[in-house]
């Protein structure tokens, strides 16, 4: 997803009536409200949301540019369904660009940008500890697009970007632990070693993080009764 909101479209207004509906979407599907593979029809969703089929095509386009759903042309759209082999995919790509991402942060981090990112934790952890799970995924990934952000190299930033917008999904989708969005150990330790611009160990603990996510993960789907779109969003 766009960590920081999806952009705006040409021929949207400053109302972006289509924002609420995107962000409800959205987080219905990162908290598995939704489940993956959910047909996400535009007349029901209208009706849901009162408001017009263009606003919900528009918050649907946002949803797939963000890899949450996907639109398949002549039937509709769909939760996105990552597949086993995608999820270890997505990790194993991290695992090869966030260390280094991690050691460049490390060697150029200011103290504003690590007090930010301490502030960030805070935020992070009250949604954890409140079982605010969608917002705490969320949250996690933000933590890892701004370690991206403090170092400065726009390209792997883009590419951290792409991977968290599809890791998120995988986390709400396959995770078994509920700190596997990022245990608070793990990020302080990184915060503390980019904070002493300690490259080598801020590389070493993003890998050895980014492999515990992995293993926190159950990548098998199990069986989800259906809900109607109505109970779930309203």
């Amino acid at each position: 997803m766009d960590l920081l909101g999806p952009k705006t479209r040409d021929g949207d207004k400053p109302t972006m009536r289509w924002f609420p509906v995107y962000a409800g979407l959205r987080d219905a599907i990162v908290s598995h409200r939704l489940a993956p593979g959910t047909k996400l029809p535009e007349d029901e969703l209208a009706s849901i949301y009162s408001v017009s089929r263009a606003v919900i095509r528009a918050a649907l386009q946002a949803l797939s540019h963000d890899r949450l759903a996907r639109l398949e042309p002549n039937r509709g759209a769909f939760v996105a369904q990552p597949t086993k082999q995608e999820a270890r995919e997505v990790f194993e790509a991290r695992a090869l660009i966030e260390p280094k991402v991690a050691a460049l942060a490390a060697e150029v981090a200011k103290p504003a940008e690590i007090a930010q990112l301490r502030l960030h934790l805070e935020k992070e952890h009250e949604a954890l500890h409140a079982g605010r799970d969608s917002d705490a995924i969320m949250l996690s990934a933000k933590f890892h697009v701004g370690i991206a952000e403090i170092a400065g190299h726009s390209i792997l930033t883009g590419f951290v970007k792409d991977l968290l917008s599809r890791s998120s999904l995988i986390i709400a989708l396959y995770w078994r632990r509920r700190d596997t969005t990022c245990e608070s150990h793990a990020h302080h330790a990184l915060v503390d070693a980019i904070e002493k611009h300690d490259a080598k160990n801020a590389s070493d603990l993003m890998r050895s993080h980014l492999i515990d996510l992995l293993s926190g993960l159950d990548l098998s789907l199990g069986e989800k009764k259906p809900e109607s779109l109505s109970d779930i969003l309203r």
